[in-house]
This record gives C-alpha cells, structure tokens and sequence, in this order.
C-alpha cells in the first residue's frame, strides 16, 4: 500500500467514479469498498462511503462525504500517454457524458475532477536541443484543446 494516496470526494458517488476511471487505465481495479456502519450525514447505513481503487498502479480512495463539493484546477492528474490514439482515447473518455473540454490538453471530467492527457513526447518537445523548436511548440499547444501530436512535431521541427 502507498503511503501517499489522493482522496476523491463525492456526493454518493464514489464507486460509479471508481468503476469509471479503472475502465479507462490498464492496471486499475477496486481494491476494497467500506460501507456505512450507521447512518451519517454522508449516507445511511449500508451505503458505500469509501472505495479504495487502483488506477494505472496508482492507489485513491474515493469517498462519499455528503454534499457536493467542487474541484479546481489547483490540482489535477496528468496522464502520460505513449500515442495520439492513447490521447484520443482517454480525452474521449473522461470527457464524455457531461465532462467538459478545457484547453492546453485539460479537461474536467464528469465528476469535475481535472485531467491532464498529455503525450510523453511534448516534455521532450519543450525540452529539447532547439530552443526555437520549443517556443513553436509551446506556442502551438497554447492554442489547441486536445493536444495534437503531429501537429506539435511540426511546429517544434518549422515545417
């Protein structure tokens, strides 16, 4: 067990969020769920109040604390992907039935988590030997939503 783990809040729903992120990352699952020994505030007896999931290797917990709480860009999780259709792939999924694009490869998903999913080649883009290369680049991811790969190769190459 992580000695560090990020606690999700929600308003009883914990576990259909769980379930939701493991469907998008290889190595998730629930790990264990705990109910609500008596009624709370939070839920009635019986009820989930926490879920422990995996997510890509990563532990959470997930709790149900009773009233809706919003979320902010202060913190979000930022997904390493290997290829556009990675991106493409988890942008569409945690973006889908209400969640809501954001730009520079942001998104909130439908709980209003925040999410970035950003390939594992645009660190080395910005990073790279060609520091006018990396201001096309930087200055390309600037204006789209999705991050694009070919496109942000392009612009760091000059082409």
């Amino acid at each position: 067990m992580s000695k560090i783990a990020p606690c999700l809040w929600f308003d009883g729903e914990a576990e259909e969020a769980a379930k939701f992120y493991i469907s998008l990352l290889p190595d998730s699952r629930i790990d264990r769920i705990q109910r609500n020994p008596i009624d709370t505030p939070a839920g009635k007896a019986g009820s989930v109040l926490v879920v422990e999931f995996t997510l890509a290797g990563q532990e959470y917990m997930a709790l149900n604390g009773g009233r809706r709480i919003d979320y902010t860009h202060a913190i979000s999780f930022k997904i390493d992907c290997a290829d556009q259709a990675e991106v493409d792939r988890l942008w569409d999924g945690l973006s889908s039935n209400g969640g809501e694009a954001v730009q520079c490869g942001w998104l909130r998903d439908r709980y209003g988590v925040s999410w970035q999913i950003v390939p594992s080649v645009f660190p080395k883009l910005l990073g790279g030997p060609d520091p006018a290369g990396a201001q096309r680049a930087m200055q390309a991811m600037m204006k789209m939503v999705k991050l694009d790969i070919a496109a942000l190769q392009k612009a760091y190459d000059g082409r």
